[in-house]
């Protein structure tokens, strides 16, 4: 459900499909990961009080339908706290029946919110943030330019738990390429373990047009790697995650980026998604017709 003038691409979670979409930011501050080109057509800019007031007014007839809201775009935590918490409480009086507002987080905004701040924002009825972790392996994070190091994504990560908010971290398969799979997969499952998220979603890298990280591998300075090398690092990612016994994190892979779909719970079905990944490795193995380009986008 969306309301707002049109003004560059909008995305958000699959897991938003029923949310409203409230605008409350064109584009992303940062905008500068090579992997991606989602906001490169617009220049960032916070929307303003009227803006984001019209998008209210305008879904206020189905009050009674609008359970969840999603804070568009890129990076709504980088606005102000006061600014989030007025749009929290306006959201609030507006929808009756609002049960949550979630987000996209950025590390780096993460960091710049005081612990009293996301703790304010979650009494508000900020539950719910998507973090786009990526990789824990230092080496990757700074290539592709996320603008955080390993540990401060780590930092980022746990400040949004300790706060009292559902957390759901990303990470991206094959983001390492070939160099860097190994030490990729076992630092994500390293900075996974320290920060404890709710929900865990393993991406596969894919490439875009408009993305440096497209330039680098037509260039051959960055090999991709095949749909069973990508089960393999996905197996290793699993084997070296622990999360305690009693934590419960929801775990996906069925991102439209991904080859195969794979779900359970961390980690109490670790062994079982670890089975399933390498029998699908051995599946893939003896795929003669791959083409590196199935998986870039023109």
């Amino acid at each position: 459900m969306y309301f707002a003038d049109l003004e560059g691409p909008v995305f958000r979670p699959p897991s938003e499909a029923r949310s409203f979409i409230l605008r409350v930011a064109i584009g992303c501050s940062h905008n500068r990961c090579t992997y991606c080109n989602m906001y490169r057509s617009v220049a960032f800019r916070p929307c303003t009080t009227d803006e984001i007031m019209r998008q209210i007014d305008r879904a206020a007839r189905y009050k009674q339908q609008i359970r969840r809201v999603f804070l568009a775009d890129g990076d709504a935590l980088v606005l102000p706290t006061e600014r989030l918490l007025a749009m929290l409480a306006a959201l609030r009086a507006a929808f009756p029946k609002l049960q949550r507002v979630a987000a996209y987080a950025g590390p780096k905004n993460l960091l710049g919110k005081s612990p009293e701040e996301l703790a304010a924002l979650r009494e508000a009825g900020l539950k719910l943030v998507y973090y786009g972790l990526e990789s824990g392996d230092e080496a990757v994070l700074r290539y592709v330019n996320k603008g955080v190091g390993a540990a401060e994504a780590v930092t980022a990560g746990q400040k949004a738990v300790a706060a009292g908010m559902k957390l759901s971290v990303m990470v991206i398969l094959g983001l390492g390429g070939q160099l860097r799979t190994q030490q990729h997969a076992v630092d994500t499952a390293a900075a996974v373990n320290a920060i404890r998220p709710h929900m865990l979603s393993a991406l596969t890298l894919m490439l875009y047009r408009g993305s440096e990280l497209v330039d680098e591998y037509e260039a051959g300075r960055f090999a991709l790697l095949s749909p069973a090398q990508i089960m393999g690092e996905l197996h290793r990612l699993l084997a070296a995650l622990e999360l305690p016994a009693e934590h419960h994190c929801l775990f996906r892979s069925n991102h439209i980026s991904n080859y195969l779909s794979f779900a359970g719970t961390l980690p109490r079905d670790k062994n079982r998604l670890m089975a399933e990944a390498a029998t699908a490795q051995q599946a893939l193995a003896g795929q003669t017709d791959w083409d590196p380009y199935n998986n870039v986008e023109a």
